[in-house]
């Protein structure tokens, strides 16, 4: 899992350092400097904008150690005279202390038509919490306009550091050098595509910062035993498909099957069952009469017009499909369950206006799962996993708008089944289904993916 920070939780890991550990903010904007300058290659003329607070005290840090090291470095401010305090003012002191100067033009973008090299963002960075004004943003879209190579301290300015969207004007990065941990910013889209190539720079910090925000990484999926059988898998029964919608079984039973489950059956109304059973020859495919097999470890309920949850007291999956509107806060009480709504679907089970920001996305995520044993994985661009009595979000960061098609909503709950039939908790059963269903897409064109095409891909992604 990949920490994304907010302005307050890193503000307040710095302060732990400074005020708990003791060691002095100038130490850490030494170090934020100097792993930010390594970024830039050597030789290269530098151009540093720098604000008045402390990103631009980073900036004039690493403008000092450049001038130190023999390159050719300019500074340039969007202000004529930069009103400096604390940290910032003392960097702004050395650096005048070698000769520097702080430069200003009416005219930035007549100026960058003759800059060679890369330009250093360090107008404004943590502490950035509105639009930008004034003549920032006449520096901002010159810069934009100038075809220059950046590299942005911390975060692009113009960058909410706590959000996924773009408040205003903001520079283009080709790179960022993040300090200490990654922001918001830098993990969710649309802010995440301002940040070019994100490189985080070790800043002496006493403790890991705490985050409730986390971006997935690969997961790590449980050994399997030289000796083991069908039975050590577990085994997922799957309600679903009807007439005219046998298909998403087929993809459900799909997705349990490629992610590992042991055995899968498919529990479908009796007219479909032979085309069912046609098509995926390695599931069991029983005409539903009523009850869940005693046998079975994992229920899922929903895909393909299915619309009615049976009486389990098992772990279950429920496609929302097969729930009716405002359902959504009994199943998210219910330990063992997880339900895979897509944004529309989630409005309909909750109430609530369809999120289509990020940051309303997180913020009605959050609301519905928070204290709630039931696990919420919403779906969409930037999937998210919430709940499992858990307070904190899990971002997952694989896929394109490729899925958008039907029957890999199907998939994925299979495959999200089929985990948590092999003994994953069901929160991190979800999260692993959501992190590889996005990698197969990820292997495979934007237009024209089938949900078949991934299941194919997950064995090889599995094996790797």
């Amino acid at each position: 899992m990949i920490p994304l920070l907010t302005a307050d939780e890193m503000r307040a890991a710095e302060r732990q350092a400074i005020e708990g550990w003791g060691i002095p903010s100038l130490i850490l904007q030494e170090h934020a400097a100097l792993g930010a300058l390594a970024l830039v290659p050597s030789g290269e003329p530098l151009q540093v904008l720098v604000g008045p607070g402390n990103n631009g005290g980073d900036a004039l840090a690493l403008a000092r150690l450049a001038r130190l090291q023999g390159r050719t470095v300019t500074v340039w401010s969007p202000f004529s005279q930069p009103e400096w305090r604390g940290d910032a003012a003392i960097q702004a002191q050395l650096w005048k202390g070698l000769g520097g100067e702080v430069q200003n033009t009416p005219d930035p973008e007549g100026i960058m038509a003759s800059w060679r090299g890369w330009v250093v963002d360090g107008l404004f960075g943590l502490g950035t919490a509105r639009p930008l004004d004034g003549p920032v943003v006449i520096w901002v879209r010159a810069l934009n306009a100038s075809g220059l190579p950046v590299l942005a301290l911390d975060l692009p300015s113009g960058l909410d550091p706590s959000g996924a969207e773009i408040p205003g004007e903001a520079v283009r990065a080709t790179k960022t050098a993040c300090f200490g941990a990654r922001k918001v910013c830098h993990g969710l889209l649309p802010a995440r595509a301002f940040c070019g190539e994100i490189s985080v720079i070790p800043i002496p910090l006493d403790r890991a910062p705490n985050a409730q925000l986390h971006l997935l990484e690969r997961p790590v999926l449980p050994r399997r035993e030289w000796n083991a059988h069908k039975g050590s898998f577990g085994h997922v029964a799957i309600r679903a498909g009807s007439l005219g919608m046998s298909g998403a079984a087929v993809l459900a039973a799909l997705g349990a099957l490629r992610v590992g489950a042991g055995l899968v059956t498919v529990l479908t109304e009796p007219e479909v069952r032979a085309e069912i059973a046609a098509q995926v020859p390695e599931a069991m495919v029983r005409p539903w009469q009523g009850s869940v097999p005693p046998e079975v470890d994992v229920l899922l309920v929903g895909p393909g017009g299915i619309a009615e949850v049976p009486d389990w007291a098992g772990p279950l999956v429920v496609d929302a499909s097969a729930l009716q509107a405002g359902e959504g806060a009994r199943w998210m009480e219910r330990p063992g369950t997880a339900i895979t709504p897509h944004p529309g679907e989630f409005a309909r089970l909750f109430g609530l206006p369809r999120p289509l920001l990020m940051g309303e996305r997180l913020a009605q995520a959050r609301q519905v799962s928070s204290g709630k044993p039931g696990v919420l994985l919403l779906k969409g661009a930037q999937s998210v996993i919430a709940g499992g009595a858990r307070e904190d979000l899990w971002i997952n960061p694989t896929g394109h708008p490729g899925l958008a098609t039907g029957g890999s909503g199907d998939l994925l709950a299979g495959m999200v089944a089929g985990f948590r039939a092999q003994g994953l908790p069901m929160r991190e059963a979800a999260a692993t289904a959501a992190w590889f269903h996005g990698a197969a897409a990820d292997r495979l064109p934007g237009a024209g993916l089938l949900p078949r095409d991934l299941a194919g891909l997950l064995p090889e992604l599995l094996r790797v």
